[in-house]
């Protein structure tokens, strides 16, 4: 089962965010490409992991702190006598293997994955032998794309093709020993070593003032958008949202954006830049937030619910 499922990171929310409303200089535009990218193919091979039926824990995008180094394990899988690390990569194209250094056909050299996933499981097994955790570790390197093709792969190597996913899945499912409490043990203990945000995020500088203003479609991420009655519909793909849970959902992208900035009615009017008046978006503020303080010095907080 899924002990921690896969989100967006803030640093992909904030890039997404930002891709819409400015222009991103070329390598952070490169940047976030790579991670959008990154993202579909783990959930890709989430989509996988949803078949597995024997007693196991998943824990996704574990972001650990090991002897002052900061490691990122896109998948674990916690079974009754061995662990799985998986490094799962989305590449697309040709690539071939040369004294253990990776190319492109085009001969572009690119980053060895072998060498991140080793790396990850050296430290990985340090903070197990720490924990006084016996169990082996079996680290993968998964490809998930199925138009990416490795020439000279060594037959040795912990290598993982789309189509052999299924099969490896399915000897996974064939083993039928049960968790124990440990296992539940550790699997909380990473949970709470988890960092929620990479001290190594890459977000370009970028100011109130230069951001395009608008709704940001929930389907496309186009700012092109329109009024009907109570409907918001999106000019680019004819999405349709309610104006209020579009409201509501800009004013949360500009908290992630700002986190230190008041918001206040006429601030979220213009960065909403939709023909609603200022008494609506107040209206749907008083609906999540409340009013704090009095006066030039007032500003909306999130109320949180009972729920949250």
């Amino acid at each position: 089962m899924f002990v921690k499922t896969r989100k967006e990171t803030i640093e992909l929310k904030i890039l997404r965010s930002l891709n819409a409303r400015m222009q991103l200089p070329k390598k952070d535009e490169n940047y976030y490409s790579y991670m959008e990218k990154g993202f579909a193919g783990e959930q890709r091979f989430d989509n996988w992991l949803e078949t597995l039926t024997n007693d196991c824990l998943i824990l996704n995008d574990l972001l650990i702190e090991i002897n002052n180094t900061v490691i990122q394990i896109d998948t674990l899988i916690i079974t009754a006598d061995t662990l799985y690390l998986f490094e799962v990569k989305n590449y697309e194209g040709d690539y071939f293997i040369e004294s253990e250094r990776w190319f492109t056909l085009a001969k572009t050299e690119i980053k060895n994955p072998l060498l991140q996933l080793k790396r990850s499981e050296s430290l990985f097994q340090r903070l197990l032998q720490d924990l006084g955790f016996t169990s082996s570790v079996e680290s993968s390197l998964v490809f998930v794309n199925r138009d990416f093709y490795l020439y000279q792969a060594p037959l040795n190597v912990p290598i993982l093709f789309s189509h052999q996913i299924e099969r490896f899945l399915g000897r996974l499912n064939m083993r039928s020993s049960k968790l124990k409490e440990k296992h539940s043990r550790l699997a909380d203990h990473l949970l709470s070593l988890h960092l929620e945000e990479s001290p190594y995020s890459r977000v370009p500088e970028y100011s109130f003032g230069e951001l395009e203003k608008g709704i940001m479609c929930g389907e496309c991420l186009s700012l092109v958008t329109v009024i009907d009655d109570k409907d918001l519909i999106c000019s680019s793909c004819d999405f349709v949202e309610d104006v209020d849970s579009a409201v509501l959902s800009s004013v949360e992208e500009f908290t992630m954006l700002f986190p230190d900035e008041k918001i206040t009615t006429n601030l979220i009017h213009e960065w909403c830049n939709v023909p609603v008046s200022k008494k609506a978006i107040r209206r749907v503020l008083q609906t999540k937030y409340k009013l704090v303080g009095h006066g030039k010095s007032a500003g909306y907080v999130r109320a949180i619910t009972v729920d949250e």
